[in-house]
């Protein structure tokens, strides 16, 4: 009896070691095919060169939809099509304008509106200022403090989080919520540092979202050089009053029709069970959207395509899908899982890259502890010959975070490249295709492919 359960343990072994061995040989295969003949960087030129700018409504946007469809047919992938979504129809206008007056002192500083702002008075606004760190200060202060000011939210980037995700999450409530949190208390309007460690003179732009029947005000982001130069005037004792003189443009129109753009390889054993992986493809208006989320787009269309070039057949369906209105609405996202769960679709895992395409570090996985343990162990000596072997508990994105509620029993991936870099450009009029380095590019859709292959082998089971 002992020596029967020897038998079967050592079988389980030599399958388990012969299964790593096929693996490890198929990842180098498809590194390899990224590498030598990866089509990531050039589709990414054209769709930022030739198509630019694609925030949701735009006709850039419509183009996008257009040119990635065709493209994902070109490709013979076996099912191309698009899913209908309705999304927000914000525009900018003209170039916004800014001074911070101080005295007889004016100096022009780089401002852009937050998505979804209200304009400014044809005239613009001119009123006094007044700086906070927080969104509790405002509490504080009061309307006594605050009516007919303009907020001035400077709270930094935390230099010290190692993730420069971790900063942005812990600065972003003064863009998301303070101009709502402001218009309470009386404010005119809302200047709001841009989020990044860089100290700069570009803009960050980004959503804000104004409470359901509050007041709106105007809210724009300023370089982190206007800031700390506003900043400094507003410490200066001096019986010299600093005022902030802003205009902006833009506007909300109706909603428009847009598509997320969908592309498969059939499974060949559970065609009914879906692995997803995608990313963004709108973008800000500021740039042509490289790094936030063409980098995402191109890699998610370039698994299928190597996939399909190494005439892998795989055993479940393989889905690319690129996702409208993130940036602005996370519409598309939402249409996406409303859809999988009304078709009861089954969805084994789902992957997006919305981080930039950097060079590659790991991925952040949401599944059981016991499972993230074992797949830890599985996958990541695997990934250790292409320094992408940091998995982390815990992952996704804001695309495919609907798909969790939706999709009972999903595991939900996150791809992680370098961080240090991506809020230097993130949401700035910097963020086009020259910052994009091609290798770094190619290595991050080789290690979204090779993870995608190794659940397409053996799903999620623990043993």
């Amino acid at each position: 009896m002992k020596l029967s359960k020897l038998i079967i343990l050592l079988l389980v072994i030599s399958q388990s070691v012969l299964a790593q061995s096929q693996d490890s040989v198929q990842l180098r295969k498809i590194y390899d095919e990224a590498l030598v003949n990866g089509h990531s960087y050039k589709n990414l030129e054209y769709l930022c060169k030739q198509i630019g700018p694609r925030l949701s409504g735009s006709a850039g946007a419509q183009k996008a939809v257009e040119w990635t469809k065709k493209i994902m047919e070109d490709y013979g992938f076996d099912k191309v099509y698009l899913q209908e979504v309705m999304v927000p129809h914000w525009v900018r206008g003209e170039k916004e304008q800014a001074k911070i007056i101080a005295g007889n002192k004016s100096i022009s500083v780089p401002i852009a509106a937050l998505g979804g702002s209200v304009a400014t008075p044809k005239a613009g606004i001119t009123a006094p200022i007044i700086e906070v760190q927080t969104l509790a200060e405002l509490k504080t202060l009061g309307e006594a403090q605050l009516k007919g000011k303009i907020v001035f939210f400077n709270r930094p980037f935390d230099p010290r989080p190692i993730q420069t995700g971790t900063s942005y999450g812990m600065a972003g409530d003064q863009r998301r919520s303070g101009p709502s949190e402001a218009a309470k208390y009386g404010a005119v309007g809302v200047i709001v540092r841009s989020l990044t460690h860089s100290i700069d003179d570009y803009p960050h732009t980004g959503n804000t979202s104004y409470e359901a029947n509050g007041i709106k005000i105007p809210a724009a982001a300023i370089s982190t050089k206007g800031a700390n130069e506003l900043s400094r005037l507003l410490k200066v004792k001096s019986a010299v009053p600093v005022k902030f003189f802003f205009k902006q443009n833009c506007e909300t129109l109706p909603d428009a029709l847009s598509y997320n753009v969908i592309g498969e390889l059939t499974g060949s054993e559970k065609p009914n069970e879906f692995i997803t992986v995608g990313g963004h493809l709108d973008s800000w208006d500021l740039a042509e959207g490289a790094h936030d989320d063409g980098t995402g787009v191109m890699q998610s269309v370039e698994v299928l395509r190597i996939l399909k070039a190494m005439n892998y057949k795989p055993k479940h369906t393989i889905r690319a899908v690129l996702f409208m209105n993130e940036e602005n609405g996370l519409r598309g996202g939402q249409k996406y899982a409303e859809l999988a769960k009304l078709n009861q679709e089954k969805h084994v895992a789902a992957m997006e890259s919305d981080a930039g395409g950097f060079t590659p570090r790991g991925f952040g996985i949401d599944a059981p502890l016991e499972l993230f343990k074992q797949l830890k162990s599985t996958w990541q000596p695997l990934f250790e010959p292409y320094d992408t072997d940091k998995l982390t508990l815990g992952g996704g994105g804001a695309d495919i975070g609907p798909l969790k509620n939706a999709v009972p029993g999903i595991v939900l991936i996150g791809f992680r490249p370098d961080s240090q870099r991506y809020f230097d450009i993130h949401h700035t009029p910097n963020d086009v295709f020259e910052n994009v380095n091609r290798r770094e590019l190619e290595l991050g859709a080789a290690a979204m492919t090779g993870l995608v292959y190794l659940i397409d082998q053996t799903g999620f089971k623990v043993n």
